[in-house]
């Protein structure tokens, strides 16, 4: 970390551009809206007080394990299952990240979760689409840029994820960018989907898999073999393959020496983005083996070891944060400075399945306004959010 950071910190992260990878859109709703919707879809709340509600799913999430993590997912999923209810999440959605700061974004959830209303997986995805679109040209009459795509997931405990490959495969060219496997990792590894990754490998159409969460090296290798994946949702298990070895420094002082194994070499020097997500982790327990703090949490060792770290905010209703939030806690607990948080956004830039050409501009556009806006604020730290 730079010397910087040692200054008074300065530099507000809101306003600093951001990209975000891993971002579900049902673990993204507003209370507010959850409220309005649940009536008409039949759902039970605990409460009808927004920030009660607020409070009650961070609560309900921060249980330890992805499995309790998912079941708060049965009230905003069962909200969702009208087109215009998608619609109106979808484009709230993108109000949300345009506050934040975010300029460009891939935004994660699984249709066939959807259809209890009725709704087509087609359907459903135009539905997302519509409400993207709305988002993103309110912001653009408001002076405000930001470019949002879909990634579809097929929810890896189910039968579906040829069906959601071939939905994925007919809107790639209408706002859908990449496939996913979320839900349950441990158990359901990569390769009980071949068919579908298949597919999408014939096709060269981008995957990410979620892997190295609720499950180890096993579940990481999985995805690289057969997936092809060239992102690991989280991912942050890869550090079980780093061997440590303290040894005397140059000045008596410890140093920790580290080694990788041969599935952490080849996630680190092929690049292959790890989307961490530091707030959820903890709750899900995926960090647990390194401690119960942030302080612990491997994202600073895998940084400074030289993998492709990325930051997101997984589930900002569940996890009660915003990706903001999320790098001023690294802030916090690493005296990260400016010039950290440029390298984790452009990391995300690069790790994007936006086309070359456009990773550059976006690269650029970035790399400029963290210049303009270092300049502004007379320092190179960054203030929390």
């Amino acid at each position: 970390m730079s010397e910087n950071s040692a200054r008074e910190r300065t530099l507000d992260i809101r306003d600093l551009p951001k990209v975000s990878l891993h971002d579900h859109l049902d673990g993204g709703l507003r209370p507010s809206t959850i409220i309005e919707l649940a009536p008409a879809a039949g759902i039970e709340l605990p409460t009808t007080d927004a920030d009660a509600l607020a409070d009650w799913f961070v609560d309900a999430a921060d249980a330890g394990s992805l499995e309790r993590y998912l079941e708060t997912f049965a009230v905003t999923v069962g909200v969702m299952q009208s087109a215009e209810a998608l619609t109106r999440v979808a484009r709230e959605f993108v109000e949300d990240l345009v506050e934040d700061g975010v300029v460009y974004a891939e935004i994660r959830w699984a249709p066939e979760q959807h259809q209890r209303g009725g709704l087509g997986l087609d359907e459903a995805v135009v539905a997302v689409q519509a409400g993207l679109d709305e988002g993103v040209a309110a912001a653009v009459e408001a002076g405000t840029e930001i470019e949002v795509g879909q990634i579809l997931s097929a929810m890896r405990q189910d039968k579906r994820s040829f069906e959601i490959a071939e939905l994925a495969l007919r809107h790639r060219d209408a706002g859908v960018v990449g496939f996913d496997l979320a839900g349950p990792e441990d158990g359901f590894p990569a390769s009980d989907h071949k068919n579908a990754l298949d597919l999408l490998a014939a096709n060269l159409f981008p995957v990410t898999i979620h892997a190295g969460e609720a499950a180890g090296l096993p579940s990481i290798h999985s995805a690289l073999l057969d997936g092809r994946a060239l992102r690991l949702g989280h991912g942050v298990r890869i550090a079980e393959d780093l061997e440590t070895e303290t040894v005397e420094g140059g000045d008596d002082a410890p140093e920790t020496i580290f080694t990788a194994g041969s599935v952490a070499t080849w996630v680190r020097d092929r690049g292959i983005a790890l989307e961490v997500c530091p707030s959820s982790n903890l709750q899900t327990g995926a960090t647990k083996a390194w401690g119960e703090d942030l302080d612990e949490h491997p994202v600073d060792v895998l940084f400074r070891t030289g993998f492709n770290v990325t930051i997101s905010p997984d589930n900002r209703l569940m996890s009660g944060t915003t990706l903001s939030d999320e790098l001023a806690l690294l802030v916090e607990a690493f005296e990260y400075d400016a010039e950290d948080l440029l390298e984790l956004t452009l990391n995300a830039v690069e790790a994007s399945f936006l086309g070359l050409d456009e990773r550059r501009d976006l690269a650029e556009l970035i790399a400029d306004a963290y210049e303009d806006l270092i300049e502004e604020s007379g320092g190179n730290d960054a203030d929390d959010a």
